[in-house]
């Protein structure tokens, strides 16, 4: 009998198990892969806005810290994720929220990164409820952008993908909670 149920646990424990990570109400995938790299979700954290829910945002790494330096600048692949829960994050306000991360993140780079965060900028339109946006930064290749499932293109430069990952994990994130949660310290 101890062995049947030595086997059975040993089976069990090598089953592969696909979890998901949760929050208000959204899920994401434990894993994704991106060029044949498996990406591990390293955390959630809910961006609000007063009371309002703007998104959920996921951040998926190679290897998992809760380090935000190590975040911005290890040389692994990296995608963040945005899961919109409102109807109210307009063009305008996206625009203004990106020119404000960058700006209070990466001031002494805005004149290298102007032309690539117009670009960036011109992606984004009126985020809908259930919109999702995947921002994959590889490096040597640059950030892919693909919003609801369609590529809007890639923006150039290392220095382009630290600047944005430094948007959530720098000095000045949108709210603490934001990145606490993404870096996997929240809960």
């Amino acid at each position: 009998m101890r062995r049947v149920f030595g086997i059975v646990l040993a089976a069990a424990l090598a089953a592969p198990v696909a979890y998901a990570g949760e929050l208000a109400g959204v899920t994401m995938p434990d894993q994704v892969t991106v060029s044949g790299k498996t990406l591990h979700l390293n955390g959630m954290g809910v961006r609000k806005k007063l009371w309002i829910k703007v998104y959920i945002g996921g951040l998926y790494l190679e290897h998992q810290t809760k380090d935000a330096a190590e975040v911005i600048n290890s040389d692994q692949i990296k995608r963040v994720v945005m899961h919109f829960r409102t109807n109210k994050a307009s063009k305008s306000k996206m625009d203004g929220g990106w020119d404000e991360g960058f700006e209070d993140n990466s001031p002494s780079e805005m004149a290298a990164l102007k032309e690539r965060i117009a670009t960036f900028k011109s992606y984004f339109g009126d985020m809908k409820v259930d919109d999702v946006v995947e921002m994959t930064m590889i490096p040597g290749e640059g950030t892919k952008v693909v919003i609801n499932g369609t590529d809007k293109g890639t923006i150039p430069g290392d220095d382009f993908a630290k600047a944005l990952m430094r948007v959530w994990f720098g000095d000045h994130p949108p709210t603490e909670d934001l990145k606490e949660g993404m870096l996997g310290k929240a809960g």
